[in-house]
């Protein structure tokens, strides 16, 4: 992993965005993008995912991110981390996050040099995996994503309107990153 490389992570609650907004930016600036982990495995496990199970997913995503690491060049796009691991946990199965994923994921997310924090003002797409389908529920997961970066004093820029808008602030977010000689 090279410590010149800049780690951008697209945040926010489900159905936001993210995949879609990771893959275009990293096909805009043509670097790699890490997948979410926590996708391949519900398919592998059938939709079962149990308690026992976090830290395998978060081992997962953890490969996932370093081996998108170790191929960038400028730039590396998160679809999802570590930290979104620790809140889905805390989230689907309370008390259940092992403690070595929370620290992972606390010192995984100060490496970070952008987070895009995606809004939940798109509509709704329904998935099996998904959980908050109903707006008092996106509007408390979105909360809680927020308060997270927040909370950690960590740097963001929020990503909302239609899908062309996100793409153009995402864009611009990562332009200024890149062009920023402190970042």
């Amino acid at each position: 992993m090279s410590s010149h490389v800049k780690r951008v992570v697209v945040f926010g609650t489900e159905s936001t965005g993210k995949t879609s907004l990771t893959a275009r930016l990293a096909q805009r600036f043509d670097e790699p993008w890490a997948e979410e982990f926590v996708r391949e495995f519900w398919e592998l496990k059938e939709g079962e995912i149990k308690a026992g199970d976090l830290g395998t997913v978060a081992l997962g995503q953890m490969a996932n991110e370093d081996n998108a690491m170790a191929k960038a060049r400028r730039v590396m796009f998160c679809d999802t981390d570590l930290l979104t691991c620790t809140l889905w946990d805390d989230l689907l199965f309370p008390g259940a996050c092992p403690p070595w994923v929370r620290d992972e994921a606390e010192e995984r997310a100060r490496g970070v040099a952008l987070w895009l924090l995606c809004d939940t003002d798109v509509p709704f797409e329904p998935d099996p995996q998904r959980s908050f389908p109903d707006a008092e529920g996106r509007e408390r997961a979105r909360a809680i994503w927020r308060e997270a970066l927040t909370r950690r004093g960590l740097p963001f820029v929020e990503i909302h309107g239609d899908w062309a808008e996100r793409e153009q602030r995402a864009i611009a977010a990562v332009e200024k990153l890149l062009d920023s000689p402190r970042a």
